[in-house]
């Protein structure tokens, strides 16, 4: 069988692609090592039109529900290649070789790292870059989350209601979260703000993380004993498969689209935070998904002139 869009990535973008391309009437389907995305590990949604308040998990599961709906396949596999075939693409899991006439890209991102000593060897042992998915076991614990954009400030504010003190760590001068989040990290007795400063190393007992080590002392001491570490720095595209097709990335990484969420390979689009647009939310991510498939069933018309199995 060969599909007419095969879309890799399963979070909002991804999701959103696939039901307008079955509204399309293609054949369509979602290859994506964790259905749900970024948007799945967010503890409170309140920006995406129709839900004043919801978690990112409830979310996701809305949008999954939706691509139920349609019996659209959702496949849990990680892709580790994609490359041009005679007709198409060839897209190409750990179990099975999937031919496809147009792929969408939506792939996203992934949590960038501390990269000091230490962090790699407590990871899953005090480290963790989730805090909705981890918050639970540091109750009555000390923690920290390091970063001053507004999704460290969300980290801290949710890390509150388990842990019974939260630091922020930031290199800065002053954290920049949006200015409710500002006024109620101000607000919260538990949380306490070290700016100007860094994490150079990530210490423990071999079993679990006990401190951190900082560039510059803090209250008489360059060690802060920690039971969990929340960094929240930044997010780095995950463009392999791009890089795979030739497709043409800007100098963060991002895949370069147009308009129309086209790249430079023909049959090849992407959208969503992989791509080198500049505000990227939940809403945009949906909304490119569907220029995308628009723009791969506008292709499969004058390519392929009709939706049949070849």
């Amino acid at each position: 069988m060969i599909w007419d869009c095969i879309i890799v990535g399963g979070g909002v973008t991804g999701i959103s692609a696939a039901i307008y391309a079955y509204r399309f009437n293609m054949k369509v389907m979602i290859l994506a090592k964790d259905l749900g995305g970024l948007l799945a590990t967010t503890h409170i949604v309140e920006n995406y039109p129709g839900y004043a308040s919801i978690s990112g998990p409830d979310l996701m599961e809305k949008f999954k529900e939706h691509a139920r709906y349609f019996n659209i396949p959702m496949v849990e596999e990680f892709v580790k290649k994609v490359n041009k075939a005679k007709c198409g693409f060839e897209v190409k899991t750990e179990s099975k070789t999937y031919k496809t006439k147009t792929i969408i890209l939506a792939t996203g991102t992934e949590h960038k790292k501390l990269d000091v000593p230490g962090e790699k060897e407590y990871r899953n042992k005090g480290v963790s870059y989730c805090a909705i998915c981890d918050a639970a076991f540091f109750k009555n614990k000390l923690v920290a989350v390091v970063g001053g954009s507004d999704s460290a400030a969300k980290e801290a504010l949710l890390l509150s209601d388990h842990a019974s003190k939260v630091y922020i760590i930031y290199r800065g001068e002053k954290i920049r979260p949006e200015p409710i989040n500002a006024v109620n990290v101000e607000k919260n007795k538990k949380i306490e703000i070290i700016n100007n400063t860094n994490i150079v190393e990530v210490k423990g007992d071999g079993k679990k993380l006990t401190h951190v080590i900082l560039d510059k002392e803090y209250k008489g001491s360059n060690q802060l004993n920690l039971d969990g570490l929340f960094p929240a720095i930044g997010l780095i595209p995950q463009n392999e498969l791009a890089r795979q097709l030739g497709v043409k990335l800007n100098d963060k990484g991002q895949i370069i689209i147009d308009e129309n969420s086209m790249t430079n390979v023909e049959g090849v689009y992407a959208a969503g935070d992989i791509g080198n647009r500049g505000y990227k939310q939940a809403i945009t991510g949906a909304a490119e998904g569907v220029m995308a498939a628009f723009s791969a069933y506008n292709y499969i018309n004058i390519a392929y002139n009709d939706f049949s199995d070849e």
